[in-house]
C-alpha cells in the first residue's frame, strides 16, 4: 500500500523508525502480565476454602479458570501485537523535497502528513537518560515556518543527531540546486 507518491525529481533519502530498545521496553509489561497467571495456583494453595467460597472455581482444572486464562492471554496478545504494529508502522520518510510522517492509530487508522523541506525553520534533538545516551536514541523535533506552522516530533529514534544533520544537509542541497539562500 502506497501512503504517498513521489514527485518526478524526488527520491527517498531515509526511512526512520523508533529504536529497537523502545520496542523492548514496551514489550516488558506484556511479558510480566502474561506470567502473572502462573502465580495463581500458589496463591490458591495458601487460601482456605472457608475464607474464600469461590476457591474451587479457581483451580487449574476448572474450565472457568482455563477460560479466564485463555481470554487473559488473548487480550495480552492483541495488546502486544498492537504495540508492535505501532512500532513498525509509525515512521518518518525523508526525501529530497519533503518530510513525511506516517502515524498508525490502532489497527485500521493511519495519518499521513508531510511538509516541504523549504519550510523547515528549526530542527532540534533531545537525548534524555542513561539508556538513551548509551544506546544512541532520542527525539527529533522539526518545526516549520508560516502561518500554519507545525511541529513534527518523533520520539525514540536511533541517532537523532545524525537525523538532524541529514535533514539540514538535504535542506542545503535543495537550496543549492535552486541557487537560493535559506530563510532560516
Amino acid at each position: 500500500m502506497e501512503e504517498f507518491t513521489l514527485e518526478p525529481d524526488e527520491r527517498v533519502t531515509r526511512t526512520v523508525r523508533k529504536h529497537w530498545f523502545v520496542l523492548l521496553v514496551t514489550a516488558i509489561p506484556f511479558v510480566l502480565l502474561a506470567w502473572l497467571p502462573t502465580l495463581i495456583p500458589g496463591l490458591i494453595a495458601r487460601m482456605s476454602e472457608s475464607a474464600f467460597p469461590l476457591l474451587p472455581l479457581l483451580t487449574t482444572e476448572s474450565p472457568w479458570f482455563r477460560l479466564f486464562i485463555g481470554l487473559w492471554w488473548l487480550l495480552l496478545w492483541i495488546g502486544a501485537f498492537n504495540a508492535f504494529t505501532q512500532y513498525y508502522l509509525n515512521h518518518w520518510v525523508i526525501t529530497t523535497l519533503r518530510i513525511v510522517r506516517i502515524r498508525q492509530h490502532g489497527f485500521f487508522s493511519r495519518d499521513v502528513s508531510s511538509f516541504l523541506l523549504s519550510r523547515v525553520q528549526d530542527v532540534t534533538t533531545n537525548v534524555h537518560g542513561i539508556f538513551a545516551d548509551l544506546l544512541g536514541y532520542g527525539s527529533v523535533r522539526v518545526q516549520t515556518a508560516g502561518t500554519a506552522s507545525q511541529d513534527f516530533i518523533m520520539d525514540g529514534i536511533e541517532d537523532p543527531q545524525g537525523m538532524r544533520d541529514l535533514i539540514m544537509r538535504e535542506i542545503a542541497t535543495l537550496y543549492k540546486s535552486r541557487n537560493t539562500t535559506p530563510i532560516i
